[in-house]
This record gives structure tokens, C-alpha cells and sequence, in this order.
């Protein structure tokens, strides 16, 4: 629960306001600061400390979408309690489009990080030390990489008690058991105790407004169901569970036609898509090997054999 005062990042935040505090990661090469901006607002009343943080891979928009959607609606506002908003992390990726830090490395592997590390791991650990210790509840807002485009989903370790509870008051279409990965935010931040919800909605490069939509909604619910906010939550389905999945791979090389809808409940042997030649020779129709959903789709025109085409779910 937050405390009067709150502080953040050697900064006493004061009630009631606006606050942007600059985390400073590092200067690039032509000797220019690159600040990662933190928007706090604190309210007057006590209640948990929320953060929302998108674009820890600096190509995935439709999460930076989400979080400045969620801002300008002032939804960030809390009546109780704190919430923080970094809309873009990897703000070195983001400037460029890039998934990675300009090391190479992919940020959401070097947590907790180390003080002497690489730049990525450095700023991991700038995190880990300085922000993270002082919330309570995450939501990571991610999108599929590269053309993959993944159906509005959260993921959650099927023995996170809590983190299935606020998924189920998220409201997405799809929940999906998924185990933390070593070195992840998620790992790191489950580990110091904290409460995480990652968000997973679609593909790079692009705002989708279902995907920023979701976001936002499953969002606001979740801030409602903890009493920062006021309002009704918003439940507009059951979610469906996803417990067990496999990738369906390509069996050849050429171009790729989908031939499902994302979210798509398919019945064994149903044709998903077609690969074929550019000169009318070849065609190969890739098969459901069994029952299940489709919860995200490979959305680039050309594959080679053994990409991953589908992720379903096993229907047992």
C-alpha cells in the first residue's frame, strides 16, 4: 500500500498531481541524454501502487498505444492509492523501431540486471533497484514479434493464485497458462513478491484499435476491481482458458495464405492456410492436427520450412 510520503526514484512525489520523473539510462553516441519518462500520480487516499509499463521491446506499439490511450482518458488518475505509467521502456528501440537495446540484447532477458553489466543490463537493474521494489501490482503490455500477431491474451503461471484472479477481472478473450521465463520482468518482479498480468495483443509495428481497445478496458477493470478508480467492471465474456499449446510449423518453403481468423475455434484435419510456389506449381494446405483455438497467427507472406505458422491450443 502506499505510504504519505511516497518516493520515487529520490524524489518525494506530492499529492494529488502530476509528476514526470526522467530515469536516465544513458547517452548515445552524439553525446544525447535518452531519459525514459515516469508519469506518477498520487492521490491523497492509501491503496496499492500500480504500474503499467509498455514497450520493453521498443517495436511494439500497440502496447505504448495502450498506456497513452490509458492516460488520456485519465484513467491513470487514481481516487485511492498510486498509479505509475511508462509507456515506452526501451526507449532506445522505440526511437528506431527495433525490438532490441543497441547492444544487441533483448531487455526482457537481463533482469534483474547487474550495476557493471551491459547497457541492457544495466537499465535492468536501474529498475530493478529503483522502481520496482516500490510497487505492487504490474501490467506488461506486450505484442506478438515480428508478424505475429497474437489474439488479446494474458499471461499468467498456472500457480499464480493472484495473477489468475486479476486476469479473470481483466476480462481478455483469451487466458493463457504460460510459465515465467529466466531472466524475464516477469520472473523477477513474481520473485520480489509483486503481482504481474502480461499482456499479449497483436503484432509489431502497428496500433491496432481492438488490441489498444482490450488493453484499456481489461485494464481499467483491473484498477476498478482494486479500488484506485471508480466504475463498473466491464465483463463482456468468459475468457477462455488456454492450459496446453503447440506451434504448427510450415512442412515446405513459399508463400503463405491464412485461411483462419485469429481467435478461431478449428476442428481437426480444417484447412488453416495454403503455402505455394510464385510460379503456379506448388500448392501445400497446411491442416489443424487437432481441435483447439487459434490464438495467434504468422502473418508474413513468405515462409520457409519449419517457421511457426499457428499457435492453437490442445483440446482435450
Amino acid at each position: 500500500m502506499s505510504n504519505k510520503p511516497f518516493t520515487l526514484l529520490g524524489k518525494v512525489i506530492p499529492e494529488g498531481k502530476r509528476t514526470v520523473i526522467d530515469l536516465k539510462i544513458a547517452k548515445l553516441h552524439t553525446r544525447t541524454t535518452v531519459n525514459v519518462p515516469v508519469i506518477i500520480e498520487h492521490s491523497k487516499n492509501p491503496g496499492p501502487v500500480v504500474l503499467l509499463l509498455a514497450g520493453i521491446h521498443g517495436d511494439e506499439t500497440n502496447g505504448v498505444g495502450i498506456v497513452r490511450e490509458i492516460i488520456d482518458l485519465k484513467l491513470n488518475k487514481p481516487n485511492n492509492g498510486t498509479i505509475i505509467c511508462i509507456p515506452v521502456f526501451n526507449i532506445f528501440g522505440y526511437l528506431i523501431q527495433t525490438r532490441e537495446f543497441p547492444d544487441g540484447r533483448d531487455l526482457n532477458r537481463m533482469f534483474p540486471g547487474t550495476i557493471n553489466g551491459s547497457l541492457a543490463s544495466q537499465f535492468a537493474y536501474q529498475f530493478s533497484e529503483k522502481i520496482a521494489p516500490f510497487v505492487d501490482y504490474i501490467i506488461d503490455f506486450h505484442t506478438g514479434g515480428g508478424e505475429r500477431d497474437n489474439i488479446a491474451q494474458i499471461r499468467c503461471n498456472k500457480d499464480d493464485a493472484k495473477g489468475l484472479e486479476l486476469a479473470k477481472i481483466f476480462n481478455p478473450p483469451m487466458i493463457v497458462y504460460s510459465n515465467t521465463i529466466i531472466k524475464s520482468l516477469r520472473e523477477t518482479l513474481h520473485k520480489m513478491g509483486k503481482t504481474v498480468l502480461l499482456f499479449e495483443g497483436g503484432k509489431s509495428k502497428e496500433l491496432n484499435p481492438t488490441i489498444i481497445n482490450e488493453g484499456v478496458n481489461g485494464t481499467r477493470n483491473v484498477l476498478i476491481h482494486l479500488g484506485l478508480i471508480e466504475g463498473e467492471i466491464n465483463v463482456r465474456a468468459t475468457p477462455i482458458f488456454i492450459k496446453k499449446a503447440k506451434w504448427i510449423r510450415a512442412s515446405d518453403s513459399g508463400m503463405f495464405k491464412v485461411r483462419v481468423q485469429n481467435g478461431a475455434l478449428v476442428k481437426k484435419k480444417e484447412v488453416l492456410g495454403v503455402i505455394q510456389d510464385p510460379f503456379g506449381e506448388f500448392k501445400k494446405k497446411v491442416y489443424a492436427p487437432f481441435n483447439g483455438y487459434v490464438f495467434c497467427i504468422n502473418k508474413t507472406p513468405i515462409v520457409n520450412k519449419g517457421d511457426a505458422l499457428f499457435h492453437m491450443s490442445i483440446n482435450e
